[in-house]
Formats: structure tokens, C-alpha cells, sequence
């Protein structure tokens, strides 16, 4: 009797060279992580990534999007099961994270990974593309729980969204200095923001 062979199906070889990239960069760093290393810490072979991937480059670019794809993913599910905006925002505090892709789970690297995207200016329409996506995210969920709270916003919902976005900055204060940085300095910030555009019930 013969048996049946699995191989693995290009999304699950893309996710585990996604992880194995995370690992190889967190230890040798972005620019000193080779291609050969990231394949062997995946379990394969130099020409296992080149059949998925041209270079490292577009390997980082399909991480960033993959990342942004399922944070939208995720977010937007807790928006349809939560349209009060005090209830989505308490989903939002309590989403079980570990099943976050890599990025999602290492903000450290995440930015580490934009910035060195960021140094090549023909690859920043890549981000902005990313940038627009989670921008618009945001702007919906102002626009979505503004609505359903039965009030009209202060502040422009899209310019609201990008001073959302903004507030990111603080995880990566968190990382930095973890002393005078609360762990909800970033739901403090959105609370102080929802009373100035009149959509909170405080």
C-alpha cells in the first residue's frame, strides 16, 4: 500500500518562511540576515524561498502586507460584533494577540522593518499603500460607531483616523521607557480623543 504524500501548500511554506524571517531577523538583524539563513531556519532549501520570494526585499514587503491584511481582518470582525464604540474599544483592550502573525506580536521588529523599507524611496509607495489601508480601517471605525451612537463627530473622520494612527507612537515609547510609559497610555490617548470629537459617552 502506498503512501500518500503531503506536501505543503504555498501559503503554508510563505508563513513559515514569514516566522523564520522574524527569528533570523530579531538575532542577525534586518540588513545582516541572509537569505540562506532565513531558509534553513524555516526547514528549507535556498531555492525553497526563491520559488516564493526574488529577494529579501520582497520578502519584507509580503510580511508588512500580510500583517496589515490580518490586523484588518481581525479589527474589522471586532467592529461588526461590537458597533458601540465603548464596547469595541474594550474588545480591542482584551483581543487574545497570541495568534497575531510575527509582526503583530513584535512591534520592535515591525518598525524596524518599515524604517528599513522606508530607506529605499522606491519601495515607500509600498508603504503608503499600507499606510492608506489601516488609515481608512480607522476612519471607519470613527465613522461606523459615530454613526451608531447617533452623534456627529468635531473633527474630520479621516484626519480623526490619522491622529489614531499617530498615537502608535506610543508603543514604541512603551519600548523604549517603560517607567514614565503606561501600558494604556495608547487607550488613554484614544479616550481623551474621543471626548474632544463629542463621541464619548464620559
Amino acid at each position: 500500500m502506498s503512501r500518500v504524500r503531503t506536501r505543503p501548500t504555498r501559503d503554508d511554506t510563505r508563513e513559515k518562511l514569514f516566522e523564520a524571517a522574524a527569528r533570523v531577523f530579531e538575532e542577525q538583524g534586518i540588513g545582516g540576515a541572509s537569505i540562506e539563513a532565513i531558509a534553513a531556519s524555516a526547514g528549507f532549501t535556498r531555492g525553497a524561498f526563491y520559488s516564493n520570494f526574488k529577494s529579501k526585499d520582497e520578502l519584507i514587503i509580503a510580511m508588512l502586507e500580510d500583517h496589515v491584511e490580518q490586523s484588518i481582518l481581525r479589527i474589522r470582525d471586532l467592529l461588526d460584533r461590537h458597533k458601540n464604540l465603548a464596547d469595541f474599544i474594550d474588545a480591542l483592550k482584551t483581543m487574545d494577540r497570541s495568534q497575531q502573525d510575527p509582526l503583530g506580536r513584535s512591534p520592535l521588529l515591525h518598525m524596524e522593518m518599515i524604517l528599513f523599507v522606508a530607506r529605499a524611496e522606491k519601495r515607500r509607495p509600498e508603504l503608503a499603500k499600507r499606510l492608506r489601508a489601516r488609515r481608512k480601517l480607522v476612519t471607519d471605525i470613527i465613522e461606523t460607531t459615530a454613526r451608531n451612537s447617533g452623534r456627529t463627530t468635531i473633527l474630520n473622520p479621516t484626519w480623526a483616523g490619522a491622529l489614531v494612527l499617530a498615537l502608535d507612537g506610543f508603543r514604541l515609547h512603551r519600548l523604549i521607557d517603560p517607567e514614565t510609559t503606561s501600558p494604556d497610555s495608547f487607550f488613554r490617548a484614544i479616550g481623551d480623543l474621543q471626548r474632544t470629537m463629542g463621541i464619548s459617552s464620559a
